[in-house]
């Protein structure tokens, strides 16, 4: 069987199932930087930030395609330049035809995302998300004829739809009667064209997502039996509950701030942190942000948590903290995102796996700090 081609564009629709760009931030930049979208794909280079040594290592690796978590481009750019680094990098990239796909704050809010990871390396077990964030959740009504509900409900379940939290195959069904006149032309499942018709049907309502919605209403109509399906699809105001940013739960055992704050170091492999609180006290509820997280202070403390772990955390946002009794460590912003390039190569590599699509996801290793302690 000849293999089919992997382009720049099959990479980019991975990443938007895994991590939808919807979850993004608003001021955020995601997505495809620079590239051609129909370029073939054999090799993908994952790291943290798109700097000359991560575009060295993927020309070395025979990478098409660098998978970062920073932006290559944040502000809008007004020129590209060599005279400047933003634009020398992508001039560079451009020319060697290797592209560069982000993924940032959308990484950070989506199931099995930083967030996750940072949270399950710290031993924070039963989180939930510390702040909601976009991310739309749709109610679609199907009216089945009875005896086909399985079938059809089955069809919608497999492409993703009807998870609430941590249940799955989630509906709501109720009977009814359903009437209907085919036209002339027409070829109806049930009854004669022309005629006026009353069936037995049962209306299956689920809720699903933006990323599987294309994918469960294609599923949908495959497996409806009807000749022309009626359903509803419409946009909720409800918050999803299993996104958002950062992450709150518990640890396994109550623990002293000063003995957590050393599991952190250890845990997160960086060589120093910074904590405000008594290290005698105890934590149990525990609140974690990935990068610059201090703006959850006040979410972090309306929810109870003892300590929020993130970085770049500033000299008044440490005072507020110790005036409102919530501990801080601050980890630095590269030591609670670099363990996003481990964690997102493995999941693009089991997705691609499962989708059969010939691709190696290479880790850039070495990647520094660029603070220094002295």
């Amino acid at each position: 069987m000849k293999e089919c081609t992997v382009r720049v564009q099959d990479l980019l629709g991975l990443l938007n199932r895994l991590y939808p760009p919807a979850l993004a931030e608003s001021w955020d930049n995601v997505g495809l930087q620079a590239g051609d979208p129909a370029a073939p794909v054999r090799r993908v280079l994952v790291c943290l930030d798109v700097c000359e040594a991560a575009l060295d290592r993927a020309l070395q690796a025979g990478a098409q395609v660098i998978v970062s978590h920073h932006p290559a481009i944040f502000q809008p750019l007004k020129r590209i330049s060599a005279a400047d680094e933003t634009g020398r990098l992508l001039m560079r990239a451009i020319r060697e035809g290797v592209a560069i796909i982000s993924a940032h704050t959308n990484l950070d809010c989506a199931t099995n995302g930083l967030n996750d990871w940072l949270a399950a390396i710290l031993g924070i077990e039963k989180t939930t998300p510390l702040k909601a964030c976009g991310g739309t959740l749709f109610k679609l009504a199907v009216y089945v004829p009875r005896g086909y509900e399985e079938r059809v409900a089955s069809a919608l379940f497999e492409a993703g739809a009807g998870t609430v939290g941590d249940y799955d195959r989630c509906s709501f069904r109720v009977d009814g009667t359903g009437t209907f006149r085919s036209g002339q032309d027409c070829r109806p499942f049930i009854g004669q064209p022309g005629s006026m018709e009353q069936v037995a049907e049962v209306r299956i309502e689920t809720v699903l997502t933006p990323e599987v919605q294309a994918r469960a209403i294609q599923r949908m109509l495959k497996a409806h039996p009807y000749e022309e399906v009626a359903y509803d699809l419409v946009p909720l105001a409800n918050q999803r509950p299993d996104v958002g940013l950062g992450r709150i739960g518990y640890l396994a055992g109550s623990a002293t701030l000063g003995s957590f704050a050393r599991n952190v170091k250890l845990g997160l492999g960086v060589p120093h942190l910074r904590v405000v609180g008594d290290l005698e006290q105890q934590v149990a509820k525990v609140a974690v942000c990935g990068g610059s997280g201090a703006s959850l202070l006040g979410e972090a403390v309306r929810q109870g948590a003892d300590v929020l772990v993130t970085g770049d955390v500033k000299y008044h946002e440490a005072l507020v903290a110790r005036s409102g009794r919530v501990a801080l460590i601050d980890a630095g912003h590269f030591g609670t995102e670099h363990i996003m390039v481990k964690h997102l190569a493995a999941a693009l590599r089991e997705a691609a796996a499962e989708r059969r699509m010939t691709v190696e996801f290479e880790e850039l290793g070495g990647e520094q700090d660029p603070f220094v302690t002295v």
